[in-house]
């Protein structure tokens, strides 16, 4: 008997721009383009983000102010209401809710596992909290154990622990250094070509 399905994804750079690099460019801190595609580490990553904010002095704020100016990439919304219309979707992210929320209305509310933050009363970021350590991998071992079949697809090294875990992992428009550390993995740069894999794990499912 066929098992249901579900697909998980990743947010920014697979439905959505990456925030952090467009933060970057409208403040002109160069520092802040650095993402889980340059850095494996994600704690590295959020602490050296949060001591960059700290040194020029940037807030929720600010950034919630460049991310209400961001819209899905172009094609986002059309897959996702065809990949909902199949299976049922979770977007496994990295991001925050306090950014996520006008990017979630612009596609429709999926349902979205992700983090949060500290912030005092200034507007100061002064944590990052996150909802589970190796949530997306976690999340979709959950499925697995729940009798579902997954298929996963991200763009990212913080993504490739739960495309290893899906039945089907898939990267979306990564990095070379991605591509070259997980050969493993059928790379996709359209989102054609990412229906195509996702039909073709459905079909097997």
């Amino acid at each position: 008997m066929a098992l249901p399905s579900v697909a998980c994804l990743d947010l920014e750079g697979v439905l959505v721009p990456e925030i952090w690099i467009n933060v970057a460019t409208k403040t002109g801190i160069e520092e802040l383009k650095r993402t889980t595609r340059d850095e494996p580490d994600y704690d590295v990553l959020m602490r050296y983000r949060l001591e960059i904010l700290d040194r020029h002095k940037l807030t929720l704020n600010d950034i919630q102010e460049v991310i209400a100016t961001l819209t899905p990439l172009d094609g986002a919304p059309a897959f996702l209401d065809w990949l909902r219309s199949e299976a049922q979707v979770i977007i496994l992210s990295d991001t925050f809710a306090e950014f996520a929320k006008p990017l979630m209305a612009q596609l429709g509310y999926p349902c979205l596992f992700c983090h949060s933050l500290d912030v005092d009363s200034s507007g100061r970021i002064s944590n990052y909290r996150l909802r589970i350590a190796d949530g997306k991998r976690k999340a979709v071992q959950a499925l697995k154990q729940l009798n579902f079949s997954v298929a996963a697809a991200g763009d990212s090294y913080n993504d490739t622990s739960m495309l290893i875990e899906a039945h089907t992992g898939i990267l979306f428009r990564p990095p070379d250094n991605v591509i070259q550390d997980f050969p493993q993995f059928p790379v996709t740069r359209a989102y054609d070509e990412l229906q195509a894999a996702f039909r073709e794990h459905f079909a097997r499912a």
